[in-house]
């Protein structure tokens, strides 16, 4: 009888497996772009930058607000979009190529899988392996780039058109995967004038205010410890270079909005281009940053240490698997950029190897219920040129409270940012932490061992 009766269910499981079986994997582009934190979007609330296209996209589809980095530098991060992995894993402290096998990453997983596989732009982890993607072109460092023939074309025009290129061109009978990944807005670092915008966006904020932070003040340097507070510091040497006086401030920061709104505008037309092909519906798009950035938050430039501006990165999906009363909405649970390939990954119905240490976030927007999710984790920098220079950092990141370790110099920092989000007054100090320092302690260096650990 107990066989008849699973022999009878089957009947109804079978359509349903064949159903999975014959579905057809959806595409993939992932929009990536360079210097983003989390607030340089309209729809995050930024009063002067106008991303009408990325909105839009967060409209149509689920903006989380506590996406985090796990190591807040250009390389590093690209890493591990690629991997799924801490840098204490994929082995990339800077700028070199991971050691992490290429089947092991996204991209070899899907090319292997039967997607037809493609990368434009800013690359940043050693040599680009054009031999493992179907479309790849790689340029990254200067904002105006010479063709051959002699002519100019601006980074982020190059990334509008090896896109649309790749769009144009691929085979209509395979899934593909693109990943755009801009060099915008990162600063054009031998540049006097860092960020240079195409002259058609000179007219956006012309007549606007940039407003300052509360906190780009020498007082707040100063509250830094001494190995950051000082002149030789690469974050304050990059402040001098920006925003050390009031206009240069005001000039950066607009040539910057213009840069990211130029890359609006592309991320507009990849869109516009899967809905004229007819094609949207089928495809998850993901928005996202390598890293954050001060804007002369804490008297300081770039990113690198494990402050609030310089981790928290946008992160936006449209996933044509979204139930219509979830569009539009937002999730504040930690998500991080060692989620993005096994999140990939499982959207294409592709197994993540053990390896990877990101989770699926799809769960967080497309369950019934709220799947347990993660509410702290580990955070790496490493060390660069010298102490002086970039120091290595490492934190616990939690919502309600945050701990710093200076490793090289062995300082410790405890935050309470319940009370206190600009991170301005360090409590490491006061007794009545003591037992939330030490249970901090303790799981900062489980997170940290885990980290480093193999499966």
């Amino acid at each position: 009888m107990k066989s008849l009766l699973f022999a009878f269910l089957g009947l109804f499981a079978l359509p349903l497996v064949l159903a999975a079986a014959d579905a057809k994997p959806l595409n993939i582009v992932i929009l990536f772009a360079d210097d983003w934190r989390h607030d340089t979007l309209g729809c995050a609330g930024n009063p002067v930058v106008k991303t009408p296209n990325l909105d839009q996209l967060a409209a149509d589809g689920f903006r989380f607000t506590h996406n985090c980095v796990t190591t807040s530098i250009c390389g590093v991060s690209r890493a591990t979009l690629l991997t799924g992995q801490w840098m204490s894993r994929h082995g990339n402290p800077a700028f070199s190529m991971f050691k992490t096998p290429w089947e092991e990453t996204y991209p070899g997983l899907l090319r292997e899988h039967g997607y037809y596989v493609g990368h434009v732009g800013k690359w940043h982890n050693g040599k680009f392996p054009a031999e493992h993607y179907d479309f790849g072109r790689s340029y990254m460092g200067t904002h105006w780039m010479k063709l051959p023939d002699g002519s100019q074309i601006h980074v982020t025009k190059r990334n509008e058109n090896d896109a649309l290129e790749f769009l144009g061109t691929r085979p209509k009978d395979k899934p593909f995967c693109l990943t755009v990944a801009f060099f915008a807005t990162h600063a054009e670092d031998r540049n006097p004038k860092q960020y240079l915008p195409q002259p058609e966006s000179m007219e956006l904020y012309r007549d606007v205010t940039i407003p300052v932070a509360k906190t780009a003040t020498d007082e707040a340097f100063y509250k830094l410890p001494p190995f950051i507070a000082n002149e030789k510091n690469e974050g304050r040497v990059r402040w001098h270079w920006r925003f050390d006086d009031p206009q240069k401030y005001q000039e950066m920061m607009k040539n910057y909005y213009r840069l990211a709104s130029e890359v609006d505008g592309v991320c507009g037309k990849v869109l516009a281009e899967l809905k004229r092909q007819g094609v949207l519906d089928e495809t998850l798009v993901i928005f996202t940053t390598d890293n954050g950035y001060f804007h002369a938050e804490h008297g300081l430039a770039d990113k690198w240490y494990p402050h609030q501006e310089s981790i928290r990165v946008p992160l936006i999906v449209r996933d044509p698997r979204m139930a219509a009363e979830k569009r539009g909405r937002t999730n504040d649970d930690f998500t991080l950029n060692v989620d993005l390939a096994p999140t990939i990954l499982a959207a294409s119905g592709i197994a993540a190897p053990p390896r990877m240490q990101g989770k699926d976030f799809a769960p967080l927007y497309l369950a019934a219920e709220k799947p347990a999710w993660r509410t702290e984790f580990f955070y790496e920098h490493a060390i660069i040129k010298n102490k002086d220079f970039i120091p290595a950092s490492q934190a616990l990141v939690r919502k309600d409270w945050k701990y710093f370790l200076w490793p090289d110099f062995g300082k410790e920092q405890l935050f309470h940012l319940a009370a206190d989000p600009l991170e301005e007054k360090d409590v490491v100090k006061d007794p009545a932490n003591a037992p939330r320092l030490e249970e901090m302690r303790a799981r900062f260096a489980e997170l940290k061992a885990a980290a480093v650990s193999e499966p």
